[in-house]
Parts: structure tokens; C-alpha cells; sequence
């Protein structure tokens, strides 16, 4: 099929704009003058007349977990909650509308104590059970690290005060001796798996619910961490993503980030698991990524890993999710593999450490499988200097500073708080950086999180100068990492975030010019049309 876009702000690169753009089969084939472009038309081709408005490639989210932020789309909505009583009043609404949904359990996520106008504290069981003693809940923090469950969860788990602890977790007492209701860690999974899943039916609706809701924000690739994360077994998680896709009923591409329980599973899929005999098309929609580690907790729950600890508790330095020695066979076992490691690190201490097991598993002394850095929040200029030194990839969320600028400076002390979030810096000496938005941490709403990068101001427009604004960037520099950045953490700069001939036609009209508006509007923007290898899956023409 071949389609003409012109009469468009085309952004082709910094500093380079141009007119149309011709599409065939799914790729973009010529970029130029309306004139030229229009030139190239026949009968069969299809022109739309872009009104002027601006055109960038497709946004691509480069960190995520688009199952979960799918979840939460059925999910009771607390995020953003101002108190336990508003969250609590929220689930019992949400109970009352839709008791067939929580007849076996309530599971939501969002929210944070920080936020909380009161009483700043973790929720408890006795909270918890407010909302109701008949069914198990389960109420995560925004950040995933930390929940909170009533009393029949806990019954149901079957501990008390002498059980021992989970591995890599754990569940607090109470001052009665009894556990209190909040998980930590990997003690999360074992209160979570108390409350059925879904079905992978179910699943598949919510996964087409989240695209129709990515796409219209100008999403048309997402890197998420699915597999092995919140959808276990990685085998029907995998077999779901090739059905949806196969059978064509996918909106955009995705790229999946791998998570695993042990050495041993790690072992088995790189022998005869899907990373053995997976199939993907070179150009498929549907393509297999990094394996994906975590290396500590994070900032807001305190356990984030921290050279000097916290400001004010010198002696919690955070939590360790991973050992040095098991992240370094991880790290061979990928090496011989070919395969990219992403690593969630948030503290310079969690920073440090993952670059330290990289550098171990390099090929050649040089980072050649890409290997990267999830978060990279706490950073001290030494720690910025190394890593553009040993060129480690960094998948950074600017929309992290509209609530962390009110916590990093009481956490961490304002002379580290202010080399941290360092994505400008990063960017302009030369590190490859992309975005992403960690979603359902927070929406992966793009424009949000472009905003955030360009004025380093909340959505209220606070500071006035900005947080610590010499980490700000241009709405240019913005768009590249949320394109063309992404695309080279998946090995396809060549073909991937740019209008250029040659590379897919993954393209986004918006509904004002992102590079000449109030930076305040920027977060406001709206697709008014979104295609994905030349396919309108957005906008009045939306192909079926």
C-alpha cells in the first residue's frame, strides 16, 4: 500500500524539519518537499492532507510493565489518593459497584504515603480491614516494593509472628506480635498469589484495552517487563503475547524485558526455552529483548541501595535484591548467549554495583550487547562520569521528578541531590539515554513525561526555575530519546525512531507544535492521529 503525508512540520532530526513523507508497504521510502513527494502519487495511492500540524516518529516507551498498567485499568483507582480514608473510601466504592470483581480478592495499586496530606505512614492491616474481613486485599505501593493486606490475606498465607521469614523479604509485626499487614520485597509475591489471577483470556482484553489507551497518547512501541515479573509463568506469558500478535490483533510493537526466578530457569530458556526457539521476524511487531535483574528497591519506600544509607538514618543503606555473586553468573550466562542485561538500580550504591558486574561480563572491554541501567536515579559525578566512560545504557523516567523533587533532598542531602536525575548531563556528553515512564508507576502518557524533561517542573509548574534546572533539555533532545534512544536499546536505530527513508513508518500528528508551544502545554498534548508501519491505529481513520 502506498500513502502520501503532506502539508506536515515533518521533524526528521535536530535542527532538520521538512514537508511529506511517502509510506509503502509499512516503511517510509522518501521524506521531502510537498511538491516531490506528491510527484511520486498514482491512482492507488492514498494522500492525507496534514493541516499544517506537526508530524515526529512514533514515541516508544523504553521501560515498562504493560501488563500490570492493564490491570490497573480494571483495577480499583487509588493512585493519587490523599489519606487512607480517601483510599479506603475508594475500594469500598469499587467493592460495591463491582462485587462479581472482588468476590475472590481486591488488588490494586498506587498508593504513597508521601502524598498523604495526614497521616504519613504505611497502611495497615487494621486499615485494610476497614474495606472488608471477607475477602483477601492487597493494596501495592506506587512503587511495587511494598503492600499492604488485611487480616484475611494473612490467614489465608497462613503466618504468624513465629513464621519465618520469606526469602529476600519480609512481613513486619505489629506491636501485638502479630504480622501488621505490610510485605516488602519479594515477600509481595507470596501475599499477591493469595488472590486469583486472571485469566489469559481476560488477560488478552485488558492487553487490547491498554494499547487502544497507549496509542491514542502517541505510543507506538513499548519495552515492558512482563514476562517473569507480574505475569508467571513466563510460558503462558510468552504464548500470550504470540497469539495476540499473530493473529494480527496488536496495535503496536512491543519488545519484551525478561525476569527470572533462579539460575537454573535462567539457564533452561537460554537452552530450550523461548530464547532458544522463540520465534520472531526480523521486523515483527512482537520481538524478544534483555533479560531483566533488579538490583534494589526504591527511593520512596527507603530501600533503595545507598553508599552513605539515608539522610537522617545513616544506618539503612536500602535493600540489596541481588546478590554480587548470582548477578555475575547471570551476567556470564548472558555473555555467552549474546543477550542484553537490563538492570533496575535506582541507589548510587545499586549503580555501582551493577556497573561493576557489567564490566566483568563486557565483550572485548567494551559494553557491545548494550547492557543498561533502569532508573539510574542517585548519581554522584564520579558515577556520571563512569558511565559514559564504559558507554552503559540508561532508561531513564523524567516523570519521576514530579514526586520524587519533594523526597530526594530530605533522603539523600542536597549535594547528592544535586548530581542526581542527571539526564541532561548524561545526554549532552554523549550517553545513550532513553525514556520511559515505568508504567503503571506512573501513566505512560508521553507528553507528561516529555514536559517533565524539558522544564523540570511538576505538573503545577513548581519550581519556577525548575529542579535543579541545569539537568533541563530541549523538546529536540527530548524527542530523540523517546524515539530514536529507544529504538538503539533495542538494536534498531537503523530502522526504528526516525522519519527518514529506510526506517518504519511508526509515525505521531499532533494536535499542536510541541516545538514552539509554552513548554507548560507540552504535558496537555494529544495525538490527533497515530500510525504504526504505516497503519493508522489512531485517529478518525483508524483502519480496522
Amino acid at each position: 500500500m502506498k500513502r502520501i503525508l503532506y502539508n506536515a512540520k515533518v521533524y526528521v532530526e535536530k535542527g532538520c524539519y521538512s514537508e511529506a513523507v511517502l509510506v509503502e508497504d509499512g516503511w517510509i521510502t522518501r521524506v521531502g518537499t510537498n511538491a516531490d513527494i506528491l510527484a511520486c502519487r498514482d491512482s492507488f495511492t492514498e494522500v492525507k492532507d496534514c493541516g499544517g500540524r506537526t508530524l515526529i516518529p512514533g514515541l516508544n516507551d523504553s521501560h515498562m510493565h504493560f501488563m500490570q498498567f492493564a490491570e490497573s485499568l480494571s483495577q480499583a483507582q487509588i493512585e493519587g489518593a490523599a489519606s487512607i480514608e480517601e483510599m479506603i473510601r475508594i475500594c469500598r466504592i469499587f467493592a460495591e459497584k463491582h462485587p462479581e470483581r472482588v468476590k475472590n480478592g481486591l488488588h490494586a495499586v498506587g498508593w504513597n504515603q508521601d502524598l498523604f496530606t495526614a497521616d504519613k505512614r504505611f497502611p495497615d492491616r487494621h486499615d485494610l480491614d476497614r474495606i472488608s474481613t471477607d475477602f483477601p486485599i492487597v493494596l501495592e505501593r506506587v512503587c511495587g516494593h511494598v503492600l499492604s493486606a488485611n487480616t484475611r490475606l494473612i490467614e489465608m498465607l497462613g503466618i504468624d509472628g513465629n513464621s519465618p521469614q520469606f526469602p529476600d523479604g519480609e512481613f513486619l509485626l505489629g506491636e501485638d506480635g502479630y504480622p501488621n499487614g505490610i510485605f516488602t520485597a519479594n515477600a509481595c509475591n507470596a501475599a499477591k498469589a493469595v488472590i486469583p489471577d486472571f485469566t489469559m483470556e481476560e488477560r488478552k482484553s485488558l492487553l487490547q484495552d491498554a494499547m487502544r489507551y497507549a496509542v491514542a497518547h502517541g505510543l507506538t512501541s513499548v519495552q515492558s517487563n512482563d514476562a517473569g515479573g507480574s505475569m508467571p509463568p513466563c510460558d503462558e506469558t510468552f504464548e500470550l503475547f504470540h497469539d495476540l500478535y499473530d493473529r494480527g490483533e496488536a496495535l503496536l510493537r512491543y519488545r519484551h524485558q525478561v525476569c527470572f526466578n533462579d539460575l537454573g530457569e535462567f539457564s533452561a530458556y537460554l537452552e530450550n526455552g523461548e530464547f532458544a526457539r522463540g520465534k520472531y521476524d526480523a521486523d515483527s511487531w512482537l520481538t524478544l529483548g534483555p533479560l531483566k535483574l533488579f538490583k534494589d528497591g526504591s527511593l520512596g519506600a527507603r530501600t533503595a541501595l545507598m553508599k552513605n544509607g539515608y539522610a537522617g538514618d545513616r544506618k539503612n543503606h536500602g535493600l540489596e535484591w541481588i546478590k554480587d555473586e548470582e548477578m555475575e553468573e547471570y551476567c556470564r550466562l548472558a555473555r555467552e548467549h549474546g543477550l542484553q542485561v537490563v538492570t533496575h538500580a535506582i541507589g548510587d550504591r545499586a549503580i555501582e554495583k551493577t556497573i561493576d558486574c557489567y564490566e566483568k561480563a563486557f565483550v572485548g572491554g567494551e559494553n557491545r550487547l548494550r547492557h543498561g541501567l533502569v532508573h539510574c536515579q542517585i548519581t554522584d559525578p564520579a558515577l556520571l562520569d563512569r558511565i559514559v566512560r564504559e558507554d552503559i545504557l540508561v532508561f531513564a523516567q523524567p516523570i519521576f521528578l514530579d514526586y520524587d523533587m519533594t523526597i530526594v533532598e530530605d533522603l539523600c542531602g542536597k549535594e547528592l541531590a544535586a548530581s542526581s536525575y542527571a539526564f541532561g548531563t548524561l545526554l549532552s556528553r554523549g550517553a545513550h539515554l532513553s525514556y520511559g515512564t515505568d508504567c503503571p508507576v506512573e501513566d505512560c502518557n508521553p507528553f507528561t513525561n516529555i514536559y517533565m524533561a524539558v522544564t523540570r517542573k511538576n505538573r503545577q509548574g513548581q519550581p519556577e526555575a525548575g529542579f535543579y534546572p541545569q539537568e533541563c533539555v530541549d523538546v529536540e533532545t527530548a524527542i530523540d530519546a523517546y524515539t530514536w534512544q529507544s529504538a538503539y536499546s533495542e538494536f534498531l536505530e537503523d530502522r526504528k525512531g526516525r522519519i527518514k527513508a529506510g526506517y518504519y513508518a511508526d509515525m505521531v500528528l499532533l494536535d499542536r507544535d510541541i516545538f514552539t508551544i509554552d513548554p507548560m502545554e507540552i504535558k496537555d498534548i494529544l495525538p490527533v492521529m497515530t500510525m504504526v508501519g504505516g497503519k493508522i491505529v489512531y485517529g478518525a481513520e483508524k483502519e480496522n
